[in-house]
């Protein structure tokens, strides 16, 4: 078993966590100078939620309801041996979903977002089945736990993009969403596999578009030259109607390593890419900061956490993306230590991980 990619691939679901939890505290801050008169100027580790604000009566270092619903997700994974939609969903059934009642703050976590409120309604109140629960939110909940999946097939791209894009359209409606869910958890695989989010990360994903593995449609040659006479049609359409979801991280890293273009200090891609909760504000600036710092575990999720905004997906979203490049290893200590059940997730992960190790070896 390689023990690089078990350091590896649970460093990225550590990172997950860890991220969620510290964002737990200053979440959904737009006002920055209301951010700084409550927690200072530089927010370094897990917060409490102040009163009246979102995950109120959590403490610090505790997950939210994302950090929940991707233990579950993890859980299953370990348990059941590989992806199995079934038991994901029974659990869902039977351990989230009792505890909520369809409104924004219930439940685990003392939130919970659009689209797991929306599978509530269809499932518990509609009666309806899963298959038929997804909504039209255009944000990130689907990555938040499919980044588990991604981890497990990070040595099979091809089953990684099929149960991916299943599992996403359980909750989320919009084919633009799932393709870009799809991708984040393609470019983590690459890292688990020992690629760095540098800007050739693109052309690598680019070149899984060309042999079948990942489901994108591209007509374009190599190097994105345009097609010439006479070329035939891609044999395949894909699953997801242009590639460019994959190609996004390769420019987020080109921005990152390029000298002439300064987002100072880092945390300020905030602003540049946007604060709101929409998929397409959040992943450009997880994948800036998590090539940007991309050897610097602390940096990375604190910069994303002092942005303010839906600070708490970019963390986990960039916390999962370099905790992929560091390992498990090269996560600060203190993360882990401080963060409320850190053995047992550190566990959870690592069966993860070595699951996902054995793809390789088989």
């Amino acid at each position: 078993m390689d023990k690089n990619i078990v350091d590896r691939a649970a460093g990225a679901i550590m990172g997950a966590w860890i991220g969620d939890a510290l964002g737990v505290g200053p979440h959904w801050y737009y006002d920055l100078s209301e951010l700084r008169q409550d927690y200072g100027e530089w927010v370094d580790g897990y917060t409490a939620p102040k009163p009246g604000r979102y995950h109120e009566g959590l403490k610090a270092g505790q997950l939210s309801q994302s950090g929940v619903i991707l233990k579950l997700m993890v859980s299953s994974l370990v348990e059941s041996g590989s992806y199995d939609e079934a038991d994901f969903c029974r659990r869902m059934d039977t351990e989230l979903f009792p505890l909520l009642n369809g409104e924004p703050a219930s439940g685990p976590g003392g939130y919970t977002s659009q689209s797991i409120r929306e599978a509530w309604r269809r499932r518990v109140e509609q009666k309806l089945p899963w298959g038929e629960t997804a909504g039209h939110a255009d944000t990130t909940e689907a990555i938040e736990r499919t980044l588990a999946i991604g981890v497990r097939y990070s040595l099979d791209l091809s089953r990684l993009a099929s149960f991916v894009s299943n599992n996403a359209a359980l909750t989320q409606f919009d084919d633009v969403v799932l393709s870009m869910t799809v991708a984040y958890s393609s470019v983590l695989a690459m890292l688990i596999q020992g690629n760095r989010l540098e800007p050739d990360i693109s052309d690598k994903l680019m070149n899984l578009v060309k042999d079948g593995t990942l489901p994108f449609h591209a007509v374009t040659r190599k190097g994105l030259k345009p097609p010439q006479p006479g070329d035939p049609d891609p044999p395949r359409a894909g699953r997801f109607a242009s590639p460019d979801a994959l190609l996004s991280p390769g420019y987020m890293a080109m921005a990152a390593t390029d000298p002439d273009i300064k987002i100072e200090p880092a945390w300020k891609v905030s602003i540049v890419y946007g604060m709101p909760c929409a998929i397409y504000h959040m992943l450009p600036a997880a994948y800036y900061l998590a090539s940007r710092f991309r050897n610097d575990f602390e940096s990375a999720v604190l910069h994303a956490i002092n942005g303010g905004g839906q600070n708490q997906v970019r963390a986990i979203l960039t916390g999962s993306l370099v905790g992929a490049q560091v390992g498990l290893s090269g996560i600060p200590s203190r993360f882990l230590e401080q963060l409320e059940g850190g053995e047992e997730l550190q566990n959870l992960a690592i069966r993860l991980a070595e699951q996902a190790a054995q793809l390789k070896s088989n």
